[in-house]
């Protein structure tokens, strides 16, 4: 038996065999090299099939697993349609290198400017450049993906994403990669399919066909394991699967501590899948349905109609429950090229949020006219990202006021009583909490932007992230404040961020008198058990 360390990037447990995939994007020694027209035809005809076959990977992706996640795909196709990248492919070309060496030349030279940033996230871009230049090189060389055909444990040196979608889902146990960082949209995929998966693994041999458990909780690789382990971990799957078994009994109930104090358990989505997945988990509501995903995944601005289709369709999935919308909340981690957004040094303190609605009224009207449509059909509640001063909130209340009015004279209805919140996710907006919960309905604690806000600390840089301390007394303190100021005033508070889901934070926010939570749809039923034996 051996025991390989890993950082874990999903969690879960799973047994099996393991299947060592070996990735083959090198050049092909029978391909011939022929003149550099004939290189830049052959070029341009493998793109071409490129761009079909990642289109056909969007809508894979968008099937099987949701929209948010097709965006990693609609990323890679821009990616590949990038003029830097084709003028230096091209280039290399005319310099008669021929077409594998010149993409083989781009991918070093881009993939090493992302490798060598300091921020983890840009970083793992890396990957990507590696991929959408290995499809190409695949596609010059008429080499095939690997095809898993039974249950398997895939270890490999590095796996992207598009490897990872082609791969035969229902055979997947686990992935275990000696690379990648949790950032990698491998990783994202692997927590989004709920399949367990190791990073930075350090494995010295070949194990193809060897039986091991991947233990996606500790971190461990564990290589034909004797037959104590062995049972101790099949032991271990079985009281999961039993564990699930038990929870659904609490489905259908209201979350309550043991002494009777209400709280709204609901559910964070970014897409219609996960919309679903909340009202089949039993989520009492939706407390973040993140509206940005609508423009990343086109070209061009959403339309009115394609917003108010999406907002109508959430309202519907979740029959009279409360849904509370998110407006645009682009900036920061999340860039769009259409937007014409200058490059900042510093975007998570830069021109995001609410910041940017406030200066594009069009857009913003728009979206709010989707949203005060949509609202007829079901529990809508508007809520409005980085708001730190009550200037920026009384801005927002008189262009929905102006759009209201618009559509009242245009005799269309909308929810004329509808709630608005906003988002308290810095510590300026904490401060006043108090003077906010006099102009809304509703506060909303994002722990994730507080945190990163309050302590200084970059949430996308791994180098400080041992700094965070969700814990932190200023932090709590924070919130505290936030929970105080809104009840006084008649507001109800929740919280979004990743605090909502941790034990110890649940513990401390109900004392508090927290009203609401938001978690992950797969979360609600473990969370809601918990809640139960609380008090």
């Amino acid at each position: 038996m051996e025991v390989c360390q890993g950082q874990v990037a999903s969690r879960g447990i799973a047994i099996g065999k393991i299947f060592f995939f070996e990735e083959g994007a090198a050049k092909d020694e029978s391909y011939i090299l022929e003149t550099p027209q004939k290189e830049l035809d052959k070029f341009l005809i493998a793109h071409k099939e490129v761009i079909a076959q990642i289109e056909s990977l969007i809508l894979k992706t968008k099937d099987e697993i949701g929209e948010e996640e097709a965006f990693i795909f609609e990323a890679h196709k821009m990616m590949l349609q990038d003029l830097d990248l084709l003028d230096f492919i091209q280039e290399k070309i005319e310099q008669n290198y021929g077409a594998i060496s010149s993409i083989e030349m781009a991918r070093e030279y881009f993939s090493s400017i992302f490798s060598s940033m300091e921020d983890e996230y840009m970083q793992a871009r890396s990957t990507d450049v590696c991929d959408i230049c290995n499809q190409l090189i695949k596609n010059l060389c008429g080499s095939a993906q690997a095809d898993i055909q039974t249950p398997s444990i895939v270890v490999a040196k590095d796996l992207t994403p598009s490897q990872t979608l082609q791969m035969d889902k229902n055979n997947l146990l686990a992935f275990v990669t000696l690379e990648g960082s949790n950032s990698s949209h491998t990783a994202i995929l692997a927590r989004t399919m709920g399949i367990p998966a190791l990073i930075q693994t350090q494995i010295c041999e070949n194990l193809h066909g060897k039986i091991a458990i991947v233990d996606g909780n500790r971190g461990e690789l564990i290589i034909e394991p004797d037959q104590s382990i062995l049972q101790s971990y099949q032991d271990q799957i079985q009281q999961v699967q039993e564990t699930q078994k038990e929870l659904q009994k609490f489905k259908g109930k209201e979350t309550f501590t043991q002494s009777g104090q209400k709280i709204m358990l609901y559910a964070n989505a970014g897409n219609l899948d996960d919309v679903q997945r909340a009202k089949d988990n039993d989520a009492e509501g939706i407390g973040l349905l993140r509206s940005e995903f609508l423009y990343l995944q086109g070209n061009d601005f959403p339309s009115e109609e394609k917003q108010f289709a999406f907002y109508k369709q959430a309202l519907q999935i979740m029959e009279g429950k409360r849904v509370v919308i998110r407006t645009l909340d682009i900036g920061a981690d999340k860039q769009i090229d259409y937007f014409g957004l200058e490059k900042e040094e510093n975007p998570a303190l830069g021109y995001r949020g609410i910041r940017i609605c406030l200066e594009q009224e069009e857009i913003f009207k728009t979206q709010l006219r989707a949203l005060l449509r949509a609202s007829i059909y079901g529990k809508l509640a508007i809520m409005f990202p980085m708001i730190i001063s009550l200037d920026e909130i009384q801005k927002v209340k008189e262009i929905l006021n102006e759009v209201k009015q618009d559509l009242e004279s245009k005799q269309i209805d909308f929810n004329k009583e509808i709630e608005i919140g906003v988002m308290i996710e810095t510590p300026a907006a904490a401060l006043i909490a108090q003077d906010l919960a006099q102009e809304v309905d509703f506060l909303s604690i994002g722990t994730n932007d507080l945190t990163q806000y309050t302590l200084a600390l970059d949430r996308q840089n791994s180098r400080v992230a041992h700094f965070g301390d969700t814990y932190h007394p200023a932090l709590l303190r924070l919130i505290t404040m936030t929970i105080e100021a809104g009840h006084q005033y008649g507001c109800w508070i929740g919280v979004c961020g990743e605090l909502a889901q941790e034990e110890r934070a649940i513990k401390f926010l109900i004392e508090k008198g927290i009203d609401e939570l938001s978690i992950s749809p797969y979360c609600v039923l473990s969370i809601r058990q918990k809640i139960f034996n609380l008090f």
